[in-house]
């Protein structure tokens, strides 16, 4: 079965073959909590996740350190990995911390962008505009193109902002947000009309108009914030053992 297409974290160069399988790990799990195939709060036991993804113990443990690290997964001790829980405090707090990063990389970005920089966010914008969000049009199916094309746009606007660390942190940011908005996947606004508000962020950013272009990106974060916020089950702190 085809694995989702989700924007790869592996920047790593693998140094033998036992790193570069624990990477192909890696980046599958990845892509299977992000878009919901193993759920928040789901016990990673060793022999399903051998057997899932047809791996030894050393290559597994090694992905699912990385994936710690990226707070996609929590160590319990003496109970080993579970998938990161989600709750309602916590969907606040990534809002308020995206809307902070964003606004500083996205004004830094108009302030340093050049032409090229312009026309990677309207050619991002063009291939957006042509995708529909779901796969099927009957009912919502995860559609891999539109993720992928939805994160090169928001990477694309603040790709000149100065500071690789800066582009990480909103990345982090951003996978968490895809676990949330794939949570509450089927859940639809018929009044809300998505591409119109990507386009009036890409016509406020290529016009260097920094005060409209962040106020309209944060509301496009409230939007979909205020969407999902009432379909999150609370599961506590996704920090905590549970």
């Amino acid at each position: 079965m085809d694995q989702p297409i989700i924007p790869e974290k592996s920047d790593r160069k693998a140094g033998g073959t036992g790193n570069t399988l624990a990477t192909s790990v890696y980046d599958r799990m990845r892509a299977d909590i992000l878009t919901g195939k193993l759920p928040p709060g789901d016990k990673l036991r060793s022999e399903f996740l051998r057997a899932r993804y047809e791996v030894g113990t050393s290559p597994m443990r090694e992905a699912l350190n990385r994936l710690a690290a990226d707070g996609l997964v929590v160590h319990e001790d003496q109970r080993g990995f579970r998938v990161s829980a989600v709750s309602k405090a916590e969907l606040q707090e990534l809002l308020k911390s995206r809307c902070w990063l964003e606004e500083i990389a996205l004004r830094q970005s108009i302030i340093n962008g050049d032409a090229a920089w312009e026309e990677s966010i309207v050619l991002s914008f063009h291939r957006l505009s042509r995708r529909t969000r779901s796969a099927n049009e009957a009912a919502y199916a995860f559609n891999p193109e539109w993720e992928k094309l939805h994160h090169d746009f928001h990477r694309n606007l603040i790709s000149a902002c100065g500071s690789r660390w800066l582009a990480v942190y909103c990345d982090q940011l951003n996978d968490q947000m895809l676990r949330y908005r794939q949570i509450a996947a089927q859940v639809d606004d018929p009044r809300r009309n998505e591409i119109d508000e990507h386009r009036e962020i890409m016509e406020a950013t290529i016009a260097r108009d920094g005060d409209l272009a962040v106020k309209l990106l944060i509301r496009h974060f409230e939007n979909t914030n205020e969407l999902i916020r009432n379909h999150v089950p609370d599961m506590g702190d996704s920090a905590s053992a549970t």
